[in-house]
């Protein structure tokens, strides 16, 4: 079965980290701790239950003239009371890891049974890109601020993608974006995505929407010049491929579904190709998003 949407039952989630895990075994236990926390993250977004964000005609059509995404990251809306009983789960998972989750994910347990720490801040702080408040928090804990923003940001994820699909309506699909940044929330792209009919996607870091772009294109600096841009594959991995940009220097990973007979989760398609990053590193070229949240 192959599917390019990131929204799959948890079920599913579960199929595709085992088949990847065959193909990778050097990635089981990575994977089996995404494949936790992604299939905790589909049970909950079907809970999920916020009202979806109004726009005016006035301003959708300014922000399709400018070229705005239809919203800012601090304009998400959240089910704080789903994503509060996502990060408890999240903790849980965290707790079974390796050494410093499991100390990380027991302190912040700790301090929220305490009262000592507020979800709902924390949640408003991510959203509004207040990293002073997560190195502060992080620093009271004493745990690395990485480990607060990757939870964090997986318990709001399911209400960030809901949020995004209800957003979606006013985009216009006679109009291509075109362009390299997110049209829902402005964010670059994680991924890119070739599809059996040849079109490519890109999917957004933060709130994993899809979009269409044309397929010689950096969407990193907009740069379409042939000769500047390439792509490495290996013949081991043909589903894969590096996508880089010597204007920019900058790369992303592009997973082709016409070599894959699977179930595709893009989530875990990114954890799975952690070695494109380190060649991508070698080579001399950056990837273009924050790690925090994906790390």
């Amino acid at each position: 079965m192959i599917t390019n949407d990131v929204t799959l039952t948890s079920d599913q989630v579960r199929k595709a980290a085992g088949a990847l895990m065959k193909l990778r075994p050097a990635y089981t236990t990575l994977l089996d701790f995404h494949k936790q926390i992604f299939a905790a993250q589909e049970d909950s977004r079907i809970r999920i239950d916020i009202e979806p964000i109004q726009i005016s005609k006035e301003s959708l059509s300014v922000k399709a003239k400018e070229k705005f995404p239809l919203i800012n990251m601090s304009e998400f809306v959240i089910d704080t009371e789903e994503s509060r009983k996502l990060f408890r789960k999240i903790c849980s998972i965290a707790e079974g890891a390796n050494e410093n989750m499991t100390l990380s994910a027991g302190r912040i347990i700790n301090s929220i049974e305490a009262g000592e720490l507020d979800l709902n801040n924390l949640f408003l702080s991510l959203l509004g890109e207040d990293d002073i408040s997560f190195e502060k928090i992080a620093d009271d804990l004493e745990i690395d601020k990485e480990v607060l923003v990757l939870i964090t940001y997986n318990s709001i994820k399911p209400s960030l993608s809901v949020c995004a699909l209800q957003l979606s309506i006013y985009l216009d699909e006679d109009k291509p974006w075109e362009k390299g940044y997110c049209p829902v929330c402005g964010n670059p792209p994680v991924l890119s995505m070739f599809e059996g009919n040849g079109k490519r996607f890109l999917f957004c870091s933060f709130c994993w929407h899809r979009w269409p772009v044309q397929r010689i294109y950096c969407p990193f600096c907009d740069n379409s010049d042939s000769n500047t841009l390439r792509y490495f594959k290996s013949e081991e991995e043909q589903e894969y491929r590096l996508d880089v940009c010597d204007n920019c220097k900058k790369y992303i990973k592009t997973v082709d579904t016409r070599e894959i007979e699977r179930i595709i989760y893009p989530p875990l398609e990114d954890v799975s190709t952690l070695h494109l990053d380190i060649k991508a590193k070698e080579m001399g070229f950056e990837s273009g998003i924050q790690p925090d949240l994906n790390t």
